[in-house]
């Protein structure tokens, strides 16, 4: 082994070390962290999700976040007939699929010393989102709890099971956007990107 070698071997560890030290005392931070949820985050794409986050808001109060649920005037009208004050519910329309509901409000989140989130979302999708959201929660040191409400009004049979596939590509869209605060989906070619939808 030359000289040479065995000081990128010695960089590269060191690298390595790093990024796994950086990474590791959030997510130890997250696992061990007895907080009750201090906000619930909805993700949109049924109107069951934001009825039940409503309810669940209300009863704990404490507020709630919807990434890309229902437009404006009907979400005003659900939080008018579920009897919550409006200044407990945020709308956040900056998401387009299930990573982007998490990496466009986790840094707002941390800024405002959250440590706890309560995830809703619909059974079908809730172990994908549960992988992408630990994933980035934890590497800001949030816990992350969830609850799946079935699908019922909304969803056609079809869209009531995802594929694998779905999973592994967001788990690793997660782990490269808490590595390099990129996500891998705009360098997609056009061929691919139905793989990489909601």
């Amino acid at each position: 082994m030359t000289v040479k070698y065995k000081i990128y071997l010695a960089i590269l560890i060191l690298f390595s070390t790093f990024i796994g030290y950086r990474h590791l005392l959030p997510y130890l931070q997250s696992k061990f962290n007895n907080q009750q949820p201090q906000v619930i985050l909805v993700l949109g794409g049924d109107i069951d999700r934001e009825v039940a986050g409503i309810k669940i808001a209300k009863e704990l109060n404490i507020p709630l976040i919807v990434s890309g649920g229902s437009n404006s005037q009907f979400s005003d009208w659900l939080i008018k007939e579920g009897g919550i004050s409006e200044a407990l519910v945020k709308r956040d329309y900056r998401a387009k699929d299930t990573l982007t509901n998490f990496t466009s409000i986790i840094d707002d989140l941390n800024e405002e010393d959250i440590t706890h989130i309560l995830l809703i979302t619909s059974k079908y999708h809730i172990e994908r989102a549960k992988v992408v959201g630990e994933i980035i929660a934890s590497s800001r040191g949030i816990r992350l709890t969830s609850l799946s409400i079935p699908c019922k009004s909304f969803c056609s049979v079809k869209e009531q099971k995802e594929s694998a596939k779905k999973k592994y590509i967001d788990f690793l869209r997660s782990i490269i956007w808490v590595v390099t605060g990129k996500d891998i989906k705009p360098l997609v070619p056009n061929f691919l990107k139905y793989h990489f939808e909601s």
